[in-house]
């Protein structure tokens, strides 16, 4: 690539509405591609499974992408109590059934105890490595390893609709929290077992799900006006 060319390349922020199905390195590869940017990154993955707010940095950019890592993110799931998955969530063969026997009045203190500093077991099912390995990887040839557990933060968490066996809830937490993992405790924690079915993620740091695009409508862009909603962001962070 020519030097002036180099010189073009987009510079800066964009919010996408990942959809589900995609994983984050699939929605960075299709800008990358499309819009032909050498450098494309992401500030924390989404499962597939997942949809809601994907920072993708650009150009330059790729470098902030440990300062976005570090901020907090919202989200919005839905758990499935009685059941519990091999990966966490609905992607996963159920390995467990059990009844469920806890009342609506008993689950919100019980969520409630998972408010502030955790400790937190990374599912297998994740892109977390232990000794130079990744978990995904090892959990899909049917092993399971130890894991240390590590501290995460979680800041908020407010039950929403309740309509056994489904729960509704609203999470604000700190980087490295795995909500499937969260689900999962909290179904422990109500002696019934639990699941991911459902997860939006609606804020990373100060970018909201409101300023979101989904990638169709990103796709009808030319890479000029690309280029200037990613400096627009950029503009918007400074103030």
């Amino acid at each position: 690539m020519k030097a002036a060319d180099k010189k073009e390349d987009p510079f800066g922020v964009l919010i996408v509405d990942k959809e589900k199905g995609m994983t984050s390195h699939d929605v960075v590869d299709r800008v990358r591609k499309r819009f032909k940017i050498r450098k494309v990154g992401h500030a924390g993955t989404l499962d597939p499974c997942a949809t809601g707010v994907l920072v993708l940095l650009l150009g330059r950019a790729t470098k902030l992408s440990g300062t976005f890592l570090n901020q907090d993110k919202e989200y919005t799931a839905v758990m499935k109590l009685g059941e519990r998955t091999e990966s966490g969530d609905s992607e996963g063969k159920v390995i467990q059934k059990r009844q469920v026997r806890v009342s609506e009045g008993e689950i919100k203190p019980v969520m409630k105890r998972f408010v502030g500093e955790i400790e937190q077991v990374p599912p297998m099912y994740s892109a977390k490595r232990v000794n130079g390995k990744k978990l995904y990887k090892l959990a899909r040839k049917g092993m399971e390893i130890e894991r240390p557990a590590k501290k995460v933060v979680i800041r908020e968490l407010e039950v929403g609709k309740i309509a056994l066996p489904l729960v509704t809830f609203r999470v604000v937490c700190g980087k490295g929290t795995y909500i499937r993992q969260l689900v999962d405790d909290i179904g422990e924690a109500l002696e019934c077992g639990a699941y991911l079915t459902e997860l939006r993620r609606t804020r990373s740091g100060d970018f909201d799900i409101t300023k979101a695009i989904i990638l169709s409508s990103l796709f009808e862009m030319n890479r000029e006006t690309l280029s200037n909603l990613a400096k627009a962001w950029v503009r918007s962070m400074a103030k």
